[in-house]
């Protein structure tokens, strides 16, 4: 097992996810990891980590790899991946980053709650300390506040509800049931929500108002903030839907 190494000064950690088995092992063999031009962070960073999806059966939700940026360089899709030729977006331009070395983590991070993970910026010192997702971004378990505070106020809730429909599939943090509608609601942090997640919330968004969801998108700063108003919000909401 691989030595953690300790961080002499503040690094900069983009957390990405692997989509399948076939990136890990590009990954551990080659060194090298892509990025959508299109979806590039702004900010720069100096190390990746890798967060393996569901798809990975019993090794994934969870951070496992991390690794250290070596250089990179535009290319096509189609010229990092010849064999995709007929990709849909074989002819993007994509950031071949590549890496210095690979490393394993002690312990895998895991996201226990769990939380959707997307491109995110923590610290290399955060990646080698944190436990789970939450500790890794360091956000407060939003989802856990509101749904409580909704729990004391009568209101009951479904924790991370899956709905799929038209090859569309999405994980909601709560979902409420009423007597005229169902009611989606979202618990944003910061860190998880920013830059190309934005547009994808808002895809998501749009796929719930079409098939009859109601949606209410919080902020973690709201939630610890002014976390009455959000409770009043969502119990105004249930009350205009026959409550429950």
């Amino acid at each position: 097992m691989s030595k953690i190494e300790k961080p002499k000064r503040k690094k900069t950690v983009l957390v990405c996810v692997l989509k399948d088995k076939r990136d890990l092992r590009i990954l551990l063999k080659e060194h090298w990891y892509r990025i959508p031009v299109a979806y590039l962070p702004r900010r720069k960073f100096t190390h990746l980590a890798f967060y393996q999806p569901a798809e990975f059966g019993r090794f994934g939700k969870r951070v496992q790899y991390y690794a250290r940026v070596r250089s990179s360089q535009t290319a096509k899709r189609i010229d990092l991946l010849p064999k995709e030729k007929h990709h849909p977006r074989a002819n993007d331009n994509y950031l071949r980053i590549e890496l210095a070395w690979v490393k394993k983590l002690a312990y895998p991070i895991k996201n226990i709650i769990p939380r959707r993970v997307s491109f995110g910026f923590t610290t290399l010192k955060s990646l080698l300390k944190a436990g789970d997702i939450l500790e890794l971004y360091g956000v407060a378990p939003t989802e856990q506040i509101i749904e409580r505070g909704l729990r004391r106020l009568g209101i009951k809730t479904e924790k991370e509800f899956n709905i799929s429909k038209g090859g569309k599939r999405y994980r909601l943090d709560l979902v409420v049931f009423c007597r005229n509608g169902r009611i989606a609601i979202e618990c944003d942090n910061l860190k998880a929500h920013s830059g190309v997640q934005l547009e994808k919330d808002k895809l998501k968004d749009k796929f719930l108002k079409q098939n009859g969801w109601h949606v209410i998108r919080l902020k973690e700063s709201d939630i610890t903030e002014r976390l009455e108003h959000c409770l009043e919000l969502a119990q105004k909401t249930v009350a205009g839907l026959g409550g429950q």
